[in-house]
């Protein structure tokens, strides 16, 4: 079947095929034709299947083979991160760290549970379905815990505090993970925790269900719950792409930059507003929804809010959390 213009590239890219190698299709197989006619050409004894196994093998060469656009990871490894589970993702190691203490997400969910079991496995939650208030004041009173902690932020818009559940964004989101993950559920007003989960937190602990809640962050969870940016943006897709990246340099900018890069269907994706073009609105939405509320609510990072210097943007500096080195090893470092 020939490969439509919007469909998947060949490649394994990830990218539709107008966007990737459409133009340079008919050079690549010029290439691998000039290639097997050579290797006929001194092997004349090689058999037609022999030559399609040798065929298939550049094209594979061709898959594994750096990408610029990439920062140097091949289409092969590319795919296997857009669109691998959780548990068959190639060239990266992702293990439980001994120690959570500094995990907001993770010490929210220690609070929801040993409350819970105090209970006999289930709280009473308020006539609106949230967490009860004293949990939230408990919670609220983590935050010096915190590396986040270091920027002075007022306690009305922090993340990581609040008086009622409404007004928690971390601890809210704690709450809807633990729920997509198996871990809890609701029933007659009272949040439960289930008893293969009570089992598993009386026997291993908080760490039982670390590896299970991050797994439900990238692929289960909305990342568009608390903005009202388009929907559309599948940007978790490409979560472990940007996060290899900025461990490499640990620079916000230059984190949108090579996203837009290696996936420019995003921008076309996005339109332009008065006071927005598509390439601020996704670097808005990197910032946010991958940083902000996801990297940072786990303790991955930390990032100061940005400044303004003369009406520019200062550039925004990741700093690399011990969580996150203890819990992600990439297993090549290119450029």
């Amino acid at each position: 079947m020939k490969t439509g213009r919007n469909d998947l590239c060949p490649c394994d890219s990830g990218k539709k095929f107008k966007r990737c190698c459409m133009e340079d299709i008919s050079k690549q197989h010029a290439a691998i034709i000039d290639d097997i006619e050579k290797i006929a050409a001194m092997n004349p004894t090689l058999s037609l299947d022999e030559l399609n196994i040798v065929a298939q093998q550049k094209a594979e060469e061709g898959n594994n083979r750096a990408q610029a656009d990439f920062c140097g990871l091949s289409s092969s490894q590319m795919f296997n991160w857009l669109y691998a589970p959780f548990n068959e993702i190639a060239d990266v190691t992702m293990e439980t760290p001994a120690d959570l203490s500094t995990s907001p997400v993770m010490r929210y969910l220690s609070l929801i549970l040993d409350e819970a079991m105090k209970q006999d496995g289930s709280l009473k939650v308020t006539t609106k379905g949230n967490l009860p208030t004293k949990l939230v004041k408990q919670a609220s009173e983590l935050l010096p815990e915190f590396a986040v902690a270091e920027f002075k932020i007022m306690p009305s818009i922090s993340e990581f505090s609040g008086s009622n559940e409404d007004k928690f964004n971390a601890l809210h989101y704690t709450r809807i993970l633990a729920d997509v993950a198996g871990i809890i559920y609701f029933r007659s007003g009272r949040l439960h925790v289930k008893k293969a989960a009570q089992k598993q937190y009386q026997t291993h602990g908080l760490n039982a269900f670390f590896l299970p809640m991050l797994e439900a962050a990238v692929s289960k969870y909305n990342w568009g719950y608390f903005d009202a940016m388009s929907d559309d943006i599948e940007l978790q897709k490409f979560w472990l792409f940007m996060l290899w990246r900025l461990q490499t340099h640990a620079s916000v900018s230059q984190l949108i930059e090579e996203v837009e890069v290696a996936f420019p269907d995003l921008l076309s994706q996005l339109s332009t507003t008065e006071y927005f073009t598509p390439k601020d609105q996704l670097g808005h939405l990197i910032e946010s929804r991958f940083v902000e509320r996801f990297l940072q609510f786990w303790g991955f990072v930390t990032v100061d809010a940005k400044r303004l210097f003369s009406e520019e943007a200062v550039s925004r500096k990741a700093k690399i959390q011990p969580l996150f080195k203890h819990t992600f090893q990439f297993r090549f470092n290119v450029r």
